[in-house]
């Protein structure tokens, strides 16, 4: 009987974050992935550079004014 009211306190425990993660408001997952980005930029500075570089290069040969 107590593993089972463990078992069924830990499902809702579950069920509880899980229903966290989706109420989650957007400014807040965007505030997120800024701080991740930020991380992954220090921990890997050449790679971001070059993702910078192609997002630039693939923008400005699209938006070309001609």
């Amino acid at each position: 009987m107590a593993s089972t009211q463990t078992a069924n306190r830990s499902s809702n425990a579950r069920q509880g974050r899980s229903s966290q993660a989706r109420e989650m408001e957007p400014i807040e997952m965007g505030r997120d992935m800024l701080e991740y980005l930020r991380e992954y930029a220090r921990e890997n500075p050449e790679t971001a550079a070059l993702w910078c570089f192609g997002i630039g290069f693939v923008l400005g040969w699209k938006l070309k004014l001609w």
